[in-house]
C-alpha cells in the first residue's frame, strides 16, 4: 500500500506539473498557425506583438492559473463554486489572467458588474477544461469528481456540450490515474453518453490515428482553434500517437491554434500516465513556479487521501 501511495502521488504531481509545462511550451505559439515542420524542443518567449509577449520562457498562461487556483482552494480546504468566482473575478480585476478565454472574460465581466446574476456563458470554448484536474485528482469516486468539476465550470462555461467535455477529460485523468484498462477509450465512452456531437469527433479523432494519418493531414481535418469540439479531440489524438514523452510535448506544443491548451491537456495525461519522472528534466527545471505546483499537487494528494479515508 505504502508502494501504490507513493506511486500515486508521483502521478498526480505528474499530472499537473506536466499540465503546466505543455502550457508554458504551447505558450508562444498561442494562436498561430501549425509549425510541425519546424518544431523546436524547449521554451521559447512570444513574438513581438503577441497577446503573451511579456511573458518569459518556462512561464504558462490563464490555463495554469486557473487549474491552481482550483488546486489551492480544494487543497486549503476551502473550495466552494462562489469562492472559485470570486477568486476569479478577483484575478481578472488585478489583470493578473494571461490572455485568458474569451469566455472566461465574459464570465469575469459579469461577477463585477453584477454578483448575483448568472455568470456564466453558453459557450464551447475550451477555456472550462483546466478545472478538470484539480477534481480528478482530489475526488476518489469518479463521479463525484466529474459533478464538483461540472459545477466549477459552470461559473464561465454553462453550454451542456462545455459540461459533457469537462466530465470527459476529468473521466481521463481518473481513469489514467488509477491505471484503468483502455483510459482513452473509456473517456470516449463518456463523452459519446453526454454529448454525441462531441464523441463523435473524439472517435473519428482516433480512427484517423488508428489509420495512420499523419499529423498535419490530421489537424487540418480536425482542427486546432479553441472550440472544446476540436481543442479536446486534436487532444486524443496526440495522446494515442506519440508515447514518447518529449515528442508529445513538442509537436502538441507546435499545433498552432489552442496550442497552450492542446499542449496543457496533452502534459496532464502524460504526468497521469507515466509519473514526473517521464517528464523531461530540463523542461521541469525551467518551468516557471515548479516547486510551488508541486507543493500544491503534493497538498491535492492529501485531500484524496482523506476524502479516501472518509469512505
Amino acid at each position: 500500500m505504502y508502494f501504490n501511495t507513493l506511486v500515486m502521488l508521483d502521478k498526480v504531481k505528474g499530472c499537473m506539473l506536466g499540465a503546466a509545462v505543455g502550457d508554458a511550451l504551447g505558450m508562444p505559439n498561442e494562436s498561430t498557425t501549425p509549425s510541425i515542420n519546424k518544431m523546436r524542443y524547449g521554451y521559447r518567449k512570444a513574438y513581438k506583438g503577441h497577446p503573451n509577449e511579456g511573458l518569459k520562457p518556462g512561464q504558462y498562461t490563464d490555463d495554469t492559473q486557473i487549474m491552481i487556483l482550483i488546486a489551492t482552494l480544494l487543497a486549503d480546504g476551502r473550495f466552494t463554486d462562489e469562492r472559485y468566482a470570486e477568486a476569479l473575478k478577483e484575478f481578472y480585476v488585478r489583470e493578473s489572467i494571461r490572455f485568458p478565454d474569451s469566455s472566461v472574460a465574459v464570465a469575469c465581466d459579469h461577477l463585477i458588474n453584477d454578483s448575483h446574476k448568472q455568470s456564466g456563458v453558453k459557450s464551447t470554448t475550451a477555456g472550462c477544461l483546466p478545472v478538470s484536474i484539480p477534481f480528478a485528482l482530489s475526488y476518489p469516486n469518479l463521479n463525484e469528481a466529474c459533478e464538483r468539476a461540472v459545477r466549477a465550470a459552470n461559473v464561465t462555461h454553462t453550454h451542456p456540450a462545455a459540461h459533457a467535455a469537462v466530465s470527459t477529460f476529468t473521466s481521463l485523468i481518473y481513469h489514467t490515474l488509477h491505471d484503468s484498462p483502455k483510459p482513452i477509450e473509456l473517456a470516449q465512452q463518456k463523452a459519446a453518453n453526454e454529448d454525441e456531437v462531441l464523441g463523435g469527433k473524439i472517435r473519428n479523432a482516433l480512427l484517423l490515428e488508428k489509420e495512420g494519418m499523419d499529423t498535419e493531414t490530421a489537424l487540418l481535418k480536425i482542427g486546432n482553434d479553441v472550440s472544446l469540439f476540436q481543442t479536446l479531440p486534436i487532444t486524443f489524438f496526440l495522446i494515442q500517437r506519440y508515447s514518447i514523452p518529449a515528442d508529445l510535448l513538442t509537436v502538441a506544443a507546435n499545433t498552432g491554434g489552442n496550442t497552450d491548451t492542446i499542449a496543457f491537456l496533452c502534459g496532464a495525461y502524460l504526468g497521469a500516465s507515466k509519473g514526473m519522472g517521464a517528464i523531461p528534466a530540463d523542461l521541469l527545471d525551467g518551468l516557471e513556479d515548479r516547486q510551488r505546483i508541486e507543493l500544491i499537487a503534493q497538498r491535492v494528494f492529501s485531500v484524496y487521501n482523506r476524502k479516501l479515508d472518509l469512505k
